[in-house]
């Protein structure tokens, strides 16, 4: 029987959801914290791989047993067992063939920037003195919606199959003293949202225009596209599924 796990975490200690050889890891907790309660090995497989640093607000996993499950019990003992800054929101049995990463439809992200030093959101977002200009960025972040290649905010050395996203949302906003980035494709390439981000700051800043962005998205090089962002102030916010998939 295969059921679903919904998470949330805080990444600052963590190498990335991902198990790694030599680095903690959001998955390795989790797994450990199953293979004690069911006294054997149990793999998960996560909606995503968030890089080290990086939140989620809700991520899902999925995991295989034999045997049915009381999911409120299970919920109960995994939060008691796991760290403060990893959380179980829910538990519930999916179909057989129900995937958390090939079955989701659409991830969401948000980034953080604050322009005034505040103690309580130093760790939880980035702090970027300058003004910027918040209604260019948002016209360039219009332009990310009319392509589908990011190569060129990828990390180079990795190894997908293709570059090709499909971004539905791009859009920069005012939340009180905290300006927030929110996006949201149907995949995204690795590093692909601290790289826009980056860009799209440099637009924000009067570094480069707002049509210089076609130049740099046709060019498919890294090096044309602006640095990564800190990772501290990027959350997966949202992962969607067909309702047949998780019934």
């Amino acid at each position: 029987m295969r059921y679903f796990i919904e998470l949330a975490y805080f990444g600052k200690r963590y190498h990335g959801w991902q198990n790694q050889p030599d680095a903690i890891s959001v998955q390795e907790k989790i797994e450990m914290a199953l293979g004690k309660l069911f006294q054997k090995t149990i793999e998960i497989t996560g909606a995503g791989r968030t890089d080290a640093g990086v939140h989620a607000k809700q991520i899902f996993a999925h995991f295989d047993i034999l045997e049915e499950i009381d999911t409120e019990q299970l919920q109960y003992k995994l939060n008691s067992m796991l760290p403060k800054d990893i959380a179980v929101n829910d538990i519930f049995k999916v179909e057989p063939l129900a995937h958390a990463r090939f079955d989701a439809l659409s991830r969401s992200y948000e980034y953080l920037i604050i322009n005034k030093k505040d103690p309580f959101l130093m760790d939880r977002a980035y702090f970027l003195k300058k003004s910027l200009d918040v209604d260019k960025m948002n016209q360039a972040a219009e332009i990310l919606k009319t392509y589908t290649n990011f190569k060129c905010f990828s990390k180079s050395r990795t190894d997908v199959k293709t570059y090709n996203c499909k971004i539905e949302e791009a859009r920069w906003e005012w939340n009180g003293e905290i300006l927030r980035f929110s996006i949201t494709a149907d995949r995204f390439l690795r590093n692909m949202v601290r790289a826009i981000v980056g860009s799209l700051i440099e637009i924000g800043l009067g570094k480069t225009s707002v049509d210089n962005l076609h130049e740099i998205i046709k060019s498919e090089d890294r090096s044309k596209a602006g640095t990564s962002v800190p990772a501290k102030a990027l959350y997966l916010t949202k992962v969607t599924y067909s309702k047949i998939a998780i019934e």
